[in-house]
């Protein structure tokens, strides 16, 4: 049977794109690379082989992920985001090599370890080096092939290296599958869309690029002069049209998944638009995702993302027609928040069909007449809506009722519906037809927005906090015109009204310095498309609406048993007002569960200033300990203290904790420090209390401070959000797997981290998996069990006992001395220590007394004898006993 990419092939063939061959001369420059094994639970082992090649005449530092047997297997390449490097998209490669594709990272010129300058994608760089590492994959031998230089690969990338995924599909005929994620379509549209400069994410890109002469030459040269003037002009948009994906609409035909962001005032949602109608009028399959993050921040559902790229590789690379690749189209919905963790509430929509930005449109009448305003001298002030790096994480409140966005009076011409009778979904487009004058003959610049506004009127929402911009020329004017305003995805309740707003300023854009006066008359309704063919995923039944009477009785009946209990939060505990952490009789169980528990009968207690690893299989209670002790959860029976107040939801004593659980959320364009004063605010404590330096000399993030966090790796980000845990010096610390994601260097840092904050008397939790990190980090142990305390106390003792016997030595044991004692009779083992002043021998029938005389009869300078029992082995033996 004829397989799908083949039918492709057939129906579609594409035009030989002009690097197939270029890449020929591929060179290595760094002999076979370096090889490293990379563990991924449950999964095949992953091997990483970095090395540096020349695909286009400039060193391009990668990396190559495979695992697992000697079968053939499709290839894909990972790019990374502008200002990033390999080393950022290292983890969804690891995914992908354990499920059974060859995956190459590399660094794009000017970024990393890679050299050259930075052309933005230029066919000739950057697109040529991809066509490049495309033939080198032709020659691996673990690699499919279609034909002889032909790999079965697909790419995908966010941001920049999405960009490069569209534009390899449009050159290299061979690309097989693409996966683009918040990307651009024409750089020249989303620089300087409608002919007004942009002007802030503009600055961004070239501050987050290394500065300007990081950059081609030509590329400076464009943006200085656009800067200066505030106005792009023809060479421009020339230039950066021709490195966009779209310069190549007409040969994208293979099959392209494309995920963009609802948070992007960077690439916003016509973007993805505009590639999923060239690319499906190609004949090629499509599916569009809106994510619910974008580059201004909020959530960019890593997780969901991956996997759905996974997927579509599954079903277009590795031909498995039975797999799900999803909707063609889908977007995600945020509204309210989850009572039970505080976490917005997010479901999809989705459709059989992409329905475009303008579909099923609704027409809402608005107020009618002219509306006046100016644009002032040096267009400052300037109104505020979306703000690089700030925006999207504003954006995420919107949908919540919370925003940012600010008109100044004077300088903007609003125009109202009323009440609305019943909720609108608007997805997609709206659009208003007007009719604008501008004094004196010149350009009207202009800034569209949509607000939501409550029914008494004083607060009003900017959904995505997304604004469009017009550039009206005087030939435009006098006449009826047609605005289309930003894509979103929003539900106007019953009762609100839609507030159309143009203003004269906005932050994020150049606007004429030239005061001028502006008349704004309304040609008719705004139609709002309202994508009908969007469905929302059904939410599951609510328990309370089918068992709210028998759920009453059961309250009634609970509450009349604890009256007595709950009358009061018990009294503090004088006797404890210097201990950390007291937690006696602790249990909880699961949800819905008679007699299964997730912690049973927990008690231990923590001291000042020390390192206390909470150690235990998955499903030991770790987390939900750790969650009771941050007030997250309620605890069945038991209680826990901290500095003798007893821990409930909100208790005063929690500000006394700090807390690292599952990384934390940064906002990417911002630097390290102002993430962090941006966090602190938000408490609504005194700036002095935040102890902001200490917390960050402990840290050990010195000038990295100043730059944006989307330039920062796995482990800065680490150790950034471990810092934000750590202001206003809380006397407990709690870190939950806080080496997850980090090399060995940076978990080296991390320990160090740990131990200095505790140096100062402060005490710190921390879970983690990594036995022998724990055991050099750590002074204390608490090791569970299926809910329950298998054994707690110094490392020390747990460790000491046990058949292994560390020999200390006065000079350096050679290893025939070693083997000699591992020969001796009763002796299973003998190895050398790490420094070679020792040996670790494990005893098989002699005693420490027959070691010792052996030791002197072979003349070993033995200086000290005593057991040793790595913690990995006391561990084992204490789980299995646990079991037994």
């Amino acid at each position: 049977m004829e397989t799908p990419t083949a039918r492709w092939r057939r129906l579609l063939p594409r035009t030989r794109g002009r690097w197939a061959a270029a890449g020929a001369a591929l060179a290595v420059l760094v002999g076979g690379g370096t090889w490293t094994a990379v563990a991924d639970d449950g999964s095949p082992a992953v091997q990483r082989e970095d090395r540096t090649l020349r695909p286009g005449g400039v060193e391009i530092d990668t990396s190559y992920f495979t695992a697992g047997g000697s079968g053939k297997r499709p290839a894909v390449l990972i790019g990374h985001g502008f200002g990033g490097s390999k080393n950022d998209v290292r983890a969804q490669a690891e995914k992908l090599a354990a499920d059974g594709y060859a995956v190459l990272t590399w660094s794009a010129r000017g970024f990393g370890k890679s050299g050259g300058a930075i052309s933005l994608n230029d066919p000739e760089a950057e697109v040529k080096d991809v066509s490049g590492l495309i033939d080198w994959l032709a020659e691996r031998p673990e690699v499919q092939l279609d034909a002889e230089g032909d790999p079965r690969v697909g790419l995908t990338g966010a941001s920049y290296g999405g960009a490069v995924s569209l534009l390899a599909a449009g050159y290299d005929e061979r690309v097989d599958a693409i996966a683009p994620v918040i990307t651009y379509w024409n750089l020249a549209d989303a620089l300087f869309p409608d002919g007004v400069f942009k002007k802030l994410w503009a600055g961004i890109f070239v501050t987050s690029g290394g500065g300007c002469e990081k950059f081609e030459k030509r590329l400076c040269e464009m943006y200085e002069r656009v800067a200066v003037s505030g106005k792009p002009d023809p060479a421009a948009i020339e230039l950066l049209t021709e490195r966009s994906p779209s310069a190549v609409a007409d040969r994208i035909k293979v099959p392209s998944l494309i995920l963009q962001g609802q948070s992007d005032s960077l690439f916003p949602l016509g973007q993805a638009d505009a590639m999923q109608k060239a690319i499906s009028a190609n004949g090629a399959p499509v599916s569009v995702d809106w994510i619910s993050g974008g580059h201004d921040g909020g959530d960019n559902e890593t997780p969901r993302v991956e996997g759905r790229v996974g997927a579509w590789f599954d079903r277009y690379l590795k031909e498995e027609t039975g797999t799900d690749t999803g909707p063609a189209f889908r977007v995600t919905r945020t509204g309210g928040i989850d009572s039970t963790d505080g976490a917005a509430l997010r479901r999809g929509a989705s459709s059989d069909t992409y329905p475009g930005l303008r579909s099923g449109g609704r027409e809402i009448a608005l107020d009618e007449g002219t509306k006046t305003f100016r644009n002032p001298a040096g267009s400052a002030p300037p109104a505020i809506s979306a703000v690089p790096g700030l925006g999207g994480g504003i954006s995420q409140l919107s949908s919540l009722g919370v925003g940012l966005s600010l008109d100044f009076p004077g300088q903007f011409g609003r125009f109202d519906s009323a009440p609305l009778d019943t909720s609108v979904r608007v997805t997609g487009t709206p659009t208003v037809r007007v009719t604008v004058k501008a004094t004196e003959g010149r350009d009207a610049v202009l800034f569209g927005k949509v607000y939501d506004v409550s029914p008494d009127g004083r607060q009003q929402r900017l959904p995505a906090q997304l604004v469009a911009p017009y550039r009206i020329t005087p030939d435009q004017q006098g006449k009826p015109i047609e605005l289309a305003l930003p894509a979103v995805d929003h539900e106007f309740d019953a009762g609100h009204r839609m507030r159309l707003v143009l203003s004269a300023t906005d932050l994020g854009y150049a606007s004429p310095a030239e005061p001028a006066t502006y008349a704004v008359t309304l040609d008719g309704p705004l139609t709002a498309p309202t994508a009908p063919a969007v469905k929302t995923a059904a939410a599951a039944l609510p328990w309370w609406t089918w068992g709210l009477p028998a759920a009453a009785l059961v309250i009634a009946a609970a509450l009349l048993l604890t009256a007595r209990r709950r009358t009061a939060t018990p009294a503090p505990d004088p006797g404890l007002t210097d201990v950390p952490l007291q937690i006696t009789g602790l249990s909880k169980k699961y949800a819905k569960s008679v007699d299964r528990y997730a912690v049973r009968e927990l008690s231990f207690r923590v001291e000042k200033g020390q390192v206390l690893g909470l150690l235990g299989p998955n499903g030991a209670g770790k987390t939900t300990t750790l969650r009771m002790l941050m007030g997250l959860i309620t605890p069945d029976e038991g209680e826990i203290r901290v500095f003798g107040q007893a821990i409930r939801p909100g208790a005063p004593v929690l500000s006394r904790v700090g807390a690292f659980v599952e990384g934390a959320g940064f906002l990417p364009h911002l630097s390290g420090r102002a993430n962090l004063d941006l966090y602190w605010q938000a408490t609504g404590r005194p700036a002095e209390d935040a102890h902001i330096d200490e917390a960050l000399e402990i840290a050990g993030l010195g000038d990295a401070l100043a730059r944006a966090v989307r330039t920062y790796s796995q482990g800065m980000r680490q150790r950034l959000a471990i810092a934000q845990a750590m202001l206003g010096m809380p006397d407990l610390l709690i870190l939950d797997e806080p080496t997850n994601g980090l090399d060995p260097p940076q978990i080296r840092e991390m320990r160090d981290v740990m131990i200095r904050y505790a140096a100062g008397g402060r005490t710190v939790i921390v879970s983690s998996h990594l036995l022998s990190e724990v055991e050099q980090s750590c002074t204390h142990l608490v090791v569970m069990d299926r809910g329950r305390l298998v054994q707690a106390g110094p490392v020390a003792e747990i460790t000491g006992s046990g058949d292994m016997i560390l020999v200390t030595t006065a000079e350096e044991v050679s290893e025939p001395l070693a083997e000699k004692v591992a020969a001796l009779p009763g002796v299973g083992s003998a190895v050398r220590t790490d420094d070679g002043r020792g040996l670790l021998v494990r005893l098989d029938g002699a005693t420490t007394s027959r070691l010792v005389a052996d030791l002197v009869r072979l003349d070993v300078p033995v200086t000290g004898v005593g057991p040793h029992r790595r913690l990995e082995d006391a561990f084992l033996t204490l789980i299995s006993g646990g079991a037994a």
